[in-house]
């Protein structure tokens, strides 16, 4: 396939060298289509299937890239590429950075993937695709903001987010006007989930103390993208083989999807290792009166939405006799128990799952978010899990908490390192504490889980020294239950978090007349 640019000239007009770059670049084009569409046949679920073949595709995309950057001059002329060409493959460089990262926890190829991404946008490689009345051409341009939307939210950009989203609603508009296409409302809906996601990060706080968040508790930026001296960006070599956490992240699945890839999670956990389950959804509240006590009687949280619910709430029921088929039950969990397994529920319904029984002597924890908010802090709670916050940033959610939407940034710092010592404490708690059951333990030598449990403990003891929050149904519980008086409502931790609001002067909005002054 050569594209000859030259009028009258003939193919034997060019010379040899010339077609034979033309050659190997349509050859390595081809090959790296067939070998990304390979990819998408591979199951989703499943850690080592996916390796090897995600190496050689790797390998062709990064001999495609640096082809094209060594011969542009002959590409150009001879063969007519175009710069929305060079788009979709730097664009393709982007995707297997951001799935090898989705696969691996593996910081450094989210940035990666950034850093393809970016080039994209700044070098206007998809600048001239609305000029040709080609809609498909078209979505490469829409899916490529969607997913450069994704990456800077995972990093924590949302600055360029709120660009990007400006220029995706642009763009969406023009394609809805130009072409007459059957995903109109499937665009309009991702522009909306987007939009939503983007409102929510900046109604909790002021962009400032995001800024502050991004900066204090942020990874370093990691990158390994290289930059030439003709100032070309460059794919690295192939991402190595790693040992750090692999991950799914599941929007909306049906209850076969999430079995399945519990079952691929489960079967492939190495020894001494965990499967941490995070569940955040809607609760599924049983139907009618409970007659025995079953792993499958208390509801659950709906997986996979369905017309029966609107905004969350359930607006008819086609027979009370049946359980929803969506609703993941406590006993759809018991299976893998089997091993040590780590639950944390977000839903209005997170204490069915306390209704748990621990068959096979494994280490078994259910971190469990309050079924209900003060009416103070419902609106929030509906546009962001005020639980999740506190396992997240749990200085961020105390603030939160107590109302407050800015702070100095020396006052910030003060709170950070207040809060240390308050985690430090706790941890101290946990591990000398006689009355934990000792599957908390178990997981206490993991880092990250460690922390949860910290954090965790934190949320509670603050919640319940907070005045909005007085009915048992505001407040955090788990599966086993943590000891009350060594751990969520220690003498000793109360007055410290006495102490964070002090600090913030908001000591007003907690109790402390049951704990001795500082």
């Amino acid at each position: 396939m050569i594209a000859v640019m030259t009028g009258a000239e003939t193919e034997d007009d060019i010379p040899f060298g010339e077609r034979k770059t033309v050659t190997d670049f349509c050859y390595l084009l081809d090959k790296s289509k067939q070998l990304f569409n390979g990819l998408r046949d591979l199951p989703q679920y499943g850690h080592k299937q996916w390796q090897s073949y995600f190496g050689r595709t790797f390998d062709v995309y990064t001999k495609l890239w640096k082809f094209q950057q060594q011969h542009r001059q002959v590409l150009d002329s001879r063969y007519g590429l175009k710069r929305w060409q060079i788009g979709e493959v730097a664009s393709k460089i982007g995707q297997l950075y951001y799935h090898y990262y989705l696969r691996t926890s593996e910081t450094s190829y989210l940035n990666e993937a950034f850093s393809f991404y970016s080039a994209i946008r700044q070098r206007s490689y998809y600048y001239q695709v609305n000029r040709e009345d080609r809609p498909e051409l078209v979505v490469k341009k829409l899916r490529y903001y969607a997913r450069y939307i994704v990456v800077c939210l995972l990093l924590n950009k949302m600055d360029l987010v709120k660009v990007l989203v400006k220029e995706l609603s642009e763009e969406i508009e023009d394609y809805t006007q130009r072409f007459n296409t059957e995903d109109q409302l499937e665009w309009n809906l991702v522009l909306q989930e987007v939009a939503s996601f983007v409102e929510v990060k900046f109604s909790e706080l002021t962009i400032d103390m995001f800024r502050m968040l991004q900066a204090l508790e942020r990874e370093p930026a990691n990158l390994a993208t290289q930059t030439s001296k003709q100032g070309i960006l460059e794919p690295t070599e192939k991402p190595a083989k790693r040992e750090n956490p692999h991950k799914y992240l599941l929007y909306k699945p049906t209850f076969s999807q999430l079995f399945t890839f519990l079952s691929a999670s489960f079967k492939e956990l190495p020894a001494s290792s965990v499967l941490l389950v995070y569940l955040s959804a809607t609760g599924i509240f049983p139907s009618v009166n409970i007659e025995s006590e079953g792993p499958f009687d208390f509801g659950g949280v709906l997986t996979n939405s369905n017309r029966e619910f609107v905004n969350g709430e359930m607006i008819q029921k086609k027979s009370q006799s049946h359980k929803e088929m969506h609703c993941l039950h406590p006993g759809d969990l018991l299976p893998f128990t089997r091993k040590p397994l780590f639950i944390i529920v977000d839903s209005t319904n997170s204490t069915a799952y306390k209704n748990f029984t621990n068959m096979f002597g494994q280490p078994l924890v259910c971190l469990l978010s309050p079924k209900v908010y003060p009416k103070c802090v419902q609106d929030q709670s509906q546009r962001g899990s005020l639980f999740t916050l506190f396992l997240y940033s749990p200085l961020l959610a105390f603030f939160s908490v107590c109302g407050l939407n800015s702070v100095r940034q020396e006052l910030w710092q003060s709170a950070q390192e207040f809060l240390h010592k308050v985690d430090h404490d706790i941890g101290q708690m946990i591990a000398r504490s006689q009355a934990i059951d000792q599957a908390f333990l178990q997981f206490f030598g993991d880092e990250f889980l460690r922390l949860l449990l910290i954090r965790f403990v934190f949320c509670s003891a603050t919640l319940r020294l907070h005045k909005v929050f007085r009915e048992a149904q505001s407040f955090p519980e788990s599966y086993p239950e943590l000891p009350k008086q060594d751990m969520v409502e220690n003498v000793i931790l109360q007055k410290r978090i006495l102490k964070m609001a002090t600090l913030l002067d908001v000591q007003n909005m907690f109790w402390d007349d049951t704990v001795e002054s500082y």
